[in-house]
């Protein structure tokens, strides 16, 4: 989730140079309820010590409503396609939502 939110904001501060100003939230979407959970409040757990910096930072940006984090059910999350191994009705739906075509097997 840092990753993506740093991401944003560099496409928020390019899009401001090139005077196109984005004055809404950013909105990250996050198949990992945990992962939210986590992000929303920052309440000490003992799972999370590798991620306390990276913890703190996208709740700064919670906090300074910057972004807002959702969540997604995996069998939506168009990003699964290319890096995951999917069920074929998953797979099947996600391609046919990106338009894209099987051109091994065309209907």
């Amino acid at each position: 989730m840092a990753q993506g939110i740093c991401e944003g904001i560099w496409l928020k501060r390019m899009l401001d140079e090139i005077r196109i100003p984005i004055n809404y939230t950013m909105r990250i979407l996050c198949d990992n309820k945990v992962a939210i959970s986590i992000a929303k409040n920052l309440v000490h757990h003992d799972r999370t010590k590798h991620v306390e910096i990276d913890r703190h930072f996208i709740k700064e940006k919670i906090d300074h409503d910057i972004i807002s984090v959702d969540h997604v059910p995996s069998c939506r999350q168009t990003a699964d396609i290319l890096t995951k191994a999917l069920p074929r009705n998953t797979y099947e739906n996600i391609r046919s939502n990106l338009g894209m075509i099987d051109i091994y097997h065309p209907d």
